[in-house]
């Protein structure tokens, strides 16, 4: 029997004072007749288990924000893009300015049914994970197979080549070609170094396009080889039965051929199926937030905010180059030891809490906003000082003050 009858049953049948029912029990006054109280307005309802949820809930997302989320899983899945809880976040925050955690949308998401359960994949623990610490450091290659609605002219379709910058995860140069081949290897690697400069280093992995390491020494060095051989920048290929190693540009290809296959109706030829790649790679270079990115930003922003590595590096060179993360402080400075001493660097109150990143050579520093790729500041340290002013006078700007009339 439960307490709530018991002492209905002493108070209301046995006639006994609340005050005993309170000693004997051990329950509070006013429960005790809040209660009896209870009994009289619903009778047996009064003994039921109640429910301890809060009536209101004010920091529960409200029902406009759960509709939005669930559209923006439509859309993003239906688009071919990722539409899990980060990307959704992501979303919210910078075209509703709306903010929530990844949590809530995640329970959000499955509160309705909108998440498929996957099985047990291996721990995140187990993978060594690189990444390079420049733009350009590392490029990584492959090419994959991709089929058209012209099975008559293209009976194993087409073959999709891609070159990936490691550190931003940029996409350099993505083209369609009947079959891929050196020559061809070759040319789609000058175009993207046309474009976006030669990088420090290639990760490939062992296909002959590639390399010719594994081919018993017959032919020499393939075209790429000796291009890159020429130009100083460093080959590194990867083990067999390693696909990992080049697990950027796999993922790419992954996310690519999903975009791709979401759309309708399916490209016949291989100048319609460029013309989607194109459209994928706008939308994946500056519009679509990358999870593995700092503050879930764009490749583009993140190709863009540092400097880049170059094939050409004077390695002998006494230059002390750094790359800092950081967070202006509520005063709006940044602070950098050198030599041992410590200076700050003025950004501006209007940056405060801004999480930025430092690039510093030497004596020169760069502070480029971590999540835009905005450059807020860029001067030399002046050693002298421990403080680096903007060159502006502090506080409010002055206001002009009419002289009394004499009259």
């Amino acid at each position: 029997m439960s307490k709530a009858r018991l002492v209905i049953t002493a108070v209301e049948l046995e006639g006994r004072t609340v005050a005993d029912v309170v000693t004997d029990y051990g329950v509070s006054k006013s429960w005790v007749y809040e209660l009896l109280a209870r009994y009289k307005a619903e009778g047996q309802a009064a003994f039921e288990p109640r429910s301890r949820r809060p009536h209101t809930s004010p920091t529960a997302i409200s029902l406009r924000t759960i509709e939005l989320i669930i559209e923006l899983r439509k859309k993003l899945t239906e688009a071919g893009l990722d539409a899990g809880p980060d990307t959704i976040t992501w979303h919210l925050e910078h075209h509703h300015q709306i903010k929530t955690s990844v949590a809530t949308i995640s329970r959000t998401l499955t509160r309705h049914g909108l998440v498929e359960p996957s099985p047990k994949k291996r721990p995140k623990s187990s993978y060594i994970r690189f990444q390079a610490a420049m733009p350009n450091e590392t490029w990584q290659s492959d090419f994959t197979h991709y089929p058209l609605t012209d099975t008559k002219t293209f009976p194993k379709g087409v073959e999709v080549i891609t070159w990936l910058d490691d550190h931003s995860r940029y996409a350099l140069h993505v083209t369609a070609h009947h079959r891929i081949n050196g020559p061809i290897t070759l040319a789609t690697f000058r175009e993207a170094a046309g474009q976006h400069g030669y990088p420090a280093s290639v990760l490939t992995d062992n296909g002959m396009v590639y390399t010719t390491r594994f081919s018993g020494g017959r032919g020499g060095r393939n075209g790429l080889e000796s291009e890159l051989r020429r130009l100083d920048i460093v080959q590194k290929n990867t083990r067999p039965n390693h696909p990992t190693t080049t697990g950027k540009v796999e993922r790419f290809q992954q996310t690519m051929k999903k975009w791709l296959t979401a759309h309708s109706p399916q490209p016949a030829t291989i100048a319609g199926l460029q013309t989607l790649i194109d459209a994928f790679v706008a939308e994946y270079n500056h519009r679509r937030p990358h999870r593995s990115l700092p503050h879930r930003s764009t490749p583009a922003t993140a190709y863009t905010a540092r400097p880049k590595a170059t094939p050409s590096t004077d390695r002998s060179s006494d230059v002390h180059h750094r790359v800092l993360h950081d967070s202006v402080d509520k005063d709006g400075k940044l602070s950098l030891r050198l030599n041992g001493r410590m200076h700050h660097t003025g950004i501006g109150a209007e940056h405060r809490r801004t999480p930025v990143i430092k690039i510093v050579d030497d004596l020169h520093v760069r502070v480029v906003n971590a999540a835009t790729g905005e450059l807020l500041r860029e001067l030399t340290i002046d050693p002298t000082r421990d403080y680096q002013p903007l060159g502006r006078p502090p506080g409010p700007k002055p206001t002009k003050h009419r002289r009394p009339d004499p009259s």
